[in-house]
Parts: structure tokens; sequence; C-alpha cells
């Protein structure tokens, strides 16, 4: 785990993720967004003034040093849905909607924004392809980790035991309390696994978001899975939570690209 901080702006990096690809996930400080989206708001659809999320992605950007014109990000719907990032997306034409995305092109920087949805990273180095994927409850039980190995194996040729995966900050299990249409389709989905995933706090049902999405990916034949267990409810200075802030909060960001 590495929290690293450049011109103000503080973002978490995998640890076992190799230098020859850039990645991070935002944290909520160095932008100018005021409350209660302060201050990296990265979601341009939560009331916050457009001009604050351009100049939020901006310094990111600059941060890691991508060029903002190498954006390619999707209209994010809760889906298991993949799009290809062969170009940048071309700013005149509506993002795509898919919750899963790759590329092999270093010119091109992968970009999607959370508030409690896991953000799941992929990197094959023998292929030399990136991707990101958003993985809510829905996402999950729809297969997003899945079906992202299985789009890597498809395109690229990937092998699953050459892709390193990572699971971003999300919300715990200790936070996630779920009701009987979680646990039913949790129970479909994940069979003899799914007590595991369904902890019980304070006589109550919860979801555990990151052991899903570990399973899932094992279950895809992915070894190299690194966890954040990061939850972003418990850390309100860092991360935006969509349910610990009753859904008036912005949406931090995370990158992953090829570098050059």
């Amino acid at each position: 785990m590495a929290f690293l901080e450049k011109n103000g702006i503080r973002y978490y990096s995998f640890e076992r993720f190799p230098t020859t690809i850039t990645q991070a996930v935002f944290t909520r400080q160095g932008g100018v967004s005021p409350e209660p989206w302060g201050s990296l708001n990265m979601g341009g659809s939560v009331g916050d003034d457009l001009d604050n999320v351009r100049e939020n992605r901006l310094r990111a950007f600059a941060a890691l040093g991508r060029k903002p014109e190498s954006l390619f990000d999707v209209w994010q719907v809760h889906s298991a849905d993949v799009a290809f990032g062969d170009e940048p997306r071309d700013w005149n034409v509506p993002e795509t909607k898919a919750d899963i995305i790759f590329t092999d092109n270093p010119n091109v920087t992968l970009f999607m924004r959370f508030a409690d949805c896991t953000p799941l990273f992929f990197y094959d180095g023998a292929k030399k392809v990136v991707g990101l994927a958003h993985a809510g409850w829905m996402g999950t039980m729809r297969g997003v980790a899945k079906a992202a190995i299985q789009a890597m194996t498809n395109r690229y040729g990937s092998r699953p035991e050459d892709i390193q995966a990572a699971i971003g900050p999300a919300i715990g299990p200790d936070h996630y309390e779920v009701g009987q249409n979680v646990i039913e389709q949790a129970r479909q989905v994940f069979d003899a696994a799914a007590p595991s995933l369904l902890p019980s706090h304070r006589n109550n049902t919860h979801f555990d978001l990151w052991a899903a999405n570990r399973l899932m990916l094992r279950q895809a034949g992915v070894k190299q899975i690194e966890v954040a267990e990061i939850c972003t409810a418990c850390h309100p200075d860092d991360w935006f939570s969509h349910r610990g802030e009753h859904g008036r909060t912005g949406r931090f960001g995370a990158m992953i690209a090829l570098n050059n």
C-alpha cells in the first residue's frame, strides 16, 4: 500500500504493479470544488460546477504526468459491458455506456469515477494491456470481474495467469448493509460461497464487495491479486462515500495507462 502526493494531489498507488504503467486512485484532496464535493471531485453529474470538475481532472492528470487529451472514459451504468479505448475519446462524441475499459495504446489514459463501488485494475505485461472496471453490488452480481478477464482473453489473447489485478478502495463489509434483494442475488450467483460474502453485523446482513470480486477473479484464473482493503465510508477525509455521506457527495477518480 502506498499513498503519494504531488502538487497537493494525494493518491493511492498499488505496490505490486510495475513502473511500466501509471496507476492511481485519487483521494478527494487537492481540488477546487466546494463542499459537499470538496475538493477533488471528478464527477460531472453530482451537482458540482463543471468548471470545477474540469480543473480537478486537469490537476489529477498533471500530477501523474499524463496529457488530458489522452483520456478515455465511459458513461458508467452498473453493467458488465466492455469498451475498448484504442484511441482517446473524441470530446464531440458522447461517452459509450460501459463499466469495463481496456487499451493497449500508451497514448490512452483510462479513467473512471467512484464513490463506494469497487475499482478493479488490470495489467497484462505479456500483451501490454491495461484496464479498469467499475463494480458495485449490481456489477459484481453481473460478473464484471469475469467479463473483464474474458474480454482480455478474447481481444488481446491474454492468459489469466499473466494478468495482474487489483481491487481499490470501496465501501467495506463493515459498512455495507444490504437488503433481501441483494442477499438473494448473492446466494444465486455465489452459491456455496455466499455465506462467507454475507457477514452479519449487529444482526444485519452485509455484503463483502472486496471478497466477492476477489473470488470472481480467482474463478476466472487470475492468481496475482492485490486488495487495498480501504473502506471509503471509514475514511471520509480521503474518499467520497455515497452511502456514508447520504448521497450528497462527489466522485473520486481512478486512472491507469501504459507508459511510453
